[in-house]
């Protein structure tokens, strides 16, 4: 108990002092562009920003529900070796729900850039 407690304090002690180092080494630069925390292209001190395209979110949506479905599949070649009937099976339906999910996106007009 107590050598993870030396352990976990000189952990501590090292984080803080790179950080104080980090602090004392690092170049500020003062400039107005520097320090402004822009996002996206718009000035966070004018009001009268133009909102987003809907198109825009919704391509951005569907790219981070394929992005979890990439790392559901990749898994696949390992767990194949456990059971390749059931994981056959599996991913099988899981490309159908896939392909299905896109053409109802397509078919709704999501994955069009022009309206």
């Amino acid at each position: 108990m107590m050598n993870m407690m030396m352990s976990i304090l000189i952990l501590m002690l090292m984080t803080m002092s790179l950080m104080m180092i980090s602090m004392l080494l690092m170049k500020k630069n003062m400039s107005m562009e520097k320090n402004s925390p822009i996002e996206c292209g718009f000035n966070p001190i004018s009001f009268n920003q133009i909102p987003f395209s809907l198109q825009f979110f919704l391509i951005a949506i569907i790219f981070m529900i394929f992005d979890v479905e990439i790392t559901l599949i990749l898994p696949y070649p390992m767990m194949i070796l456990w059971s390749p009937q059931f994981m056959s099976m599996f991913m099988s339906i899981f490309i159908i729900i896939l392909m299905l999910g896109t053409l109802y996106e397509w078919h709704n007009g999501a994955l069009n850039w022009a309206m």
